[in-house]
Order: C-alpha cells, then structure tokens, then sequence
C-alpha cells in the first residue's frame, strides 16, 4: 500500500513539473515579440509580444487604415484577433496560479489542478480565435498586401496548452481518492520562494533581459531596421572607439567629467553618516523629526521641479540676484545658473541638497542598532558626547558605510542622466555631459544606436570589474569580503 502511495506521488510530482515547466515557457512566449502567435499578418509590428497584442488594439493594428478603408480586411478579424490574445494571457494567468498552487498541500494541489484545467482550456479557446482571425484574413483580395501568416509558436502554444490539460486531469484523477487537509496551507520556504518570484521577476525583465539589446553592437542598424547577416559588422563599433579622432576626443572629456563628479561624491560619501550621527545626537524629538522630514522630502522631488526652484533662486531676476541688486552689492543681476563655471561643484551641491536626508536613512537604522549599553558602559567610565560618537557610534556604522562605499565605486561611471540632462545649458555643455547624458544623446539624439551599445557594454563590464576590485581591496583592508 505505501509503494502504491509512494508511486502515485512519484508520478504526480513528475506532473506537476511538467506542468510548471509548460506555464513558464508560456510566460516567457507571453514576452517575446518573435514568439508571439497573435502575429497573423506581416503587417503587424515584428516588436510586438502577445501580451501587448491583447492590452492594446491600436498597437496590433498600427499601419491598417487603408487596408481597413479599402476593404482588404475588417476590423472584426482582428478583434477577434486581439480578444483572443487576451484569452490566452487570462489563460497563461491562470497557469502562473496553478502551478504556485502546487507546491501546496493536497487540498491546495487540488484546486491548482483545476485552475490547470482552465488554463489550458482558456489557451486553446484563444488560438482558436486567433486561428479564425487568421483564416479571415486569409480570404482577403489583397493577400499580397495583408501577407497573412500563422506563426509557429501557435503550435507550440498549443502543445503547452494540450500538456497543461492532461497533466491536470491525470493529476485529478490521481489525488482524487486522497484525503485532503481542512485548511490551504503550503510550506514556509515555498511561501517565501513565491513571495520573492515577482521582485526576481522584474529584476529579470529590467535587469537581465535588456542585456539581449547588446547584439546591437554588432550590427550596422539604424531604428526600424531588422537584424540580419547582411549588416553584420562584427567588431567595427568597437575599433570606431578607438579609430574616430572626434569620438576619441569626446569620450576623454565624458569619461573626465564622469569620474571628477563621482569622484567628488564618493570623497565625500560620509557626509549621509555624520547627518544621521548628529541628527541622533538631537533631544528634542520633535525638532529631530522636522529636521529629517526637510531634508528627505528633497529626494521626492523630480529634477525638472528641483531646476525650477533654482532658477527661481540663481537666474538674472532671481530671489538671489534681486536681493543684491537691492542692497547695492551688484549693479546689475546676474545669471548665477546659467554660468558655466564650478560646474561640478554645482552639481555636487545640488545632489546633496536631494539625498543626503534619504542616504542618511540607512545610517539611522544602524545607529539603532547599535547596543545601547556601549553608551551606558562609557558614559559610566566618563566619556563625552562625541567620545561616544567616535569611539562607538562610527565604528558601528563603518561596516555599513564600506558597503555603501563599494556599491560607489562599482557605480563610478553610473551618474544617471536627469540631473545632468535638466541643467545642461550652452555655456556648461562640455563640462556637464557625463557618460549616461553622452550615450542619451549620441543614441536618442544621433541614432547611432550601435555605438550607444558599446559603450553601455563597455560601461557595464568596467562597472563589474571595479566592484570585484573593491571587495578584494575591502577583504585585504578590513579581512572580510563584503560580496
């Protein structure tokens, strides 16, 4: 009887894998525009993934007015072929909870086993739907116009949903006769597993998967165009580095501006620390909050908003110049924003100003951390206010403060674009550009999307290779790695 249970779990465990493995294969065909089956015309954007084909009707059906005004096509074809891309994405849902419902208990296998069922059932009703449409539009006078096409990935849709729907009856028929538990209930590390997979999933999508857009650096494209052998270039972007006198000469002054600003920010990255130090040092509770309120709000504040107050405060008729002007000190105002000198130490002052509140956060966190019978003990042995501050709020904090130190260095080439982007003006142009603000504008700007990517993959790889670097010299430093 026991080898008869043991076989049956062994058999419905090998389902459920199966099922898992269809329901994320599915989700990944939701995504990828090669592979979307609502593609029934080459008329329809190639970029197009499934899951946009049914949120939006517009983008599916971008570039069909005449077709539509001349009759080659009806509007209802596709329609019906939207609808029937967002029956299988409802259907593909459904997979995503049956097979988190899974790794549950027997009662909650069950009721997985059921939305398995549906799953599949949704996904074949929406091929289905997707498959008139494409026969509809097939029938259409103008084929050669319309180019109707039925993508391979329908029949794979279509195994997916075959699979889910055996799987689950199979599945249904074998828990069947088990006794099922009162309550839903699913083990700890399996609830926190499925509580981490959306973060990891937009890590995922934001992070890893942008990182396929580096075959660009091989190609000779230009927007619009599709990859091929035929403007395959190899490594000619990466040699035009290095070749151009005029891209030699601007990347020496983008990398320049890019390491002295970081560079300033992260010779003076402990300043977040001594804010929270002294900030905790405040008895006044309610001064402490106001304080840590004002200068955290800052960091909410979008960089567009931020330049309309400086130019409130430092332009010609500004705050700043009308006051001087009054008080007989200028003759006349001047644009103190506008000006192209100390521009990096402008920068500097402005990004403080916006996140020292927010950095010194983390700071204030591990200050309460700290065991309050350090402070009692000295206090006894007579120490002074700032003997404890140095002697055991700083030590405490150190390890924070090296670990926010090596995510600086990593980032050193990563100053973002906003900032930059926002107070960049003729006179401060050359001084201002930094490498994110360069490759927006030699890519947006310029279309030269190929180089754009070399540098971004340049840009990457460097970053990488200085946070290892980092956490070496913190390991021999302090002798402990921090990654």
């Amino acid at each position: 009887m026991n080898q008869k249970k043991a076989k049956q779990r062994q058999v419905y465990d090998y389902l459920y894998y199966l099922i898992r493995a269809a329901v994320l294969l599915s989700v990944v065909f939701l995504f990828i525009p090669s592979l979307n089956p609502a593609r029934i015309s080459g008329m329809i954007n190639k970029n197009l993934s499934l899951f946009t084909s049914g949120i939006s009707y517009s983008t599916l059906t971008n570039g069909f007015g005449r077709a539509f005004k001349k009759g080659w096509v009806s509007q209802e074809s596709f329609m019906l072929d939207c609808a029937g891309a967002i029956v299988m994405c409802v259907g593909i849902a459904s997979g995503v909870a049956a097979a988190c419902m899974s790794l549950g208990n027997i009662r909650l296998k069950k009721l997985g086993n059921i939305f398995s069922l549906i799953s599949g059932v949704v996904m074949i009703a929406g091929i289905v739907m997707i498959s008139t449409a494409y026969k509809q539009i097939s029938a259409s006078e103008k084929v050669d116009k319309i180019e109707p096409m039925l993508p391979k990935s329908v029949t794979i849709m279509t195994a997916f949903a075959v699979i889910l729907i055996v799987s689950s009856i199979v599945a249904i028929l074998i828990l069947k006769k088990q006794k099922s538990e009162k309550k839903f209930e699913m083990e700890t590390k399996y609830t926190l597993f499925l509580m981490l997979m959306p973060f990891l999933a937009l890590v995922a999508v934001f992070s890893y998967l942008p990182l396929w857009g580096w075959r660009y650096a091989f190609f000779d494209y230009k927007a619009g165009d599709s990859l091929s052998m035929a403007n395959f270039v190899g490594f000619k972007w990466f040699t035009e580095l290095l070749k151009n006198p005029a891209t030699v000469k601007d990347i020496g002054n983008v990398m320049k501006n890019t390491l002295g600003m970081s560079g300033i920010g992260i010779l003076t990255s402990w300043m977040p620390m001594a804010f929270a130090i002294f900030l905790c040092e405040i008895k006044n509770l309610k001064f402490r909050r106001f304080v840590q309120t004002f200068t955290t709000v800052p960091n909410f504040i979008s960089w567009v908003l931020v330049y309309s107050i400086a130019t409130c405060i430092f332009s010609t008729d500004g705050f700043l110049s009308s006051i001087l002007v009054n008080l007989g000190i200028w003759s006349e105002g001047h644009n103190l924003l506008m000006n192209g000198s100390h521009t990096w130490l402008k920068m500097w002052l402005w990004g403080t100003w916006k996140g020292i509140g927010w950095s010194a956060i983390i700071y204030i966190a591990g200050i309460s951390g700290i065991d309050q019978q350090l402070y009692e003990a000295a206090t006894v042995d007579g120490a002074g206010r700032f003997q404890r501050m140095w002697h055991i709020t700083v030590p405490g904090l150190i390890p924070t403060f090296c670990v926010l130190l090596l995510m600086s260095i990593a980032n050193v080439l990563s100053n973002g674009m906003d900032q930059y982007l926002v107070f960049k003006n003729a006179t401060n142009a050359t001084s201002i550009r930094v490498l994110d603000l360069y490759v927006y504008e030699l890519g947006i700007g310029q279309g030269s999307i190929p180089l754009t990517t070399v540098v971004s993959m340049l840009k990457s790889v460097i970053s990488v290779t200085l946070l290892f670097l980092a956490n070496n010299a913190s390991k021999l430093i302090r002798g402990e790695s921090i990654v």
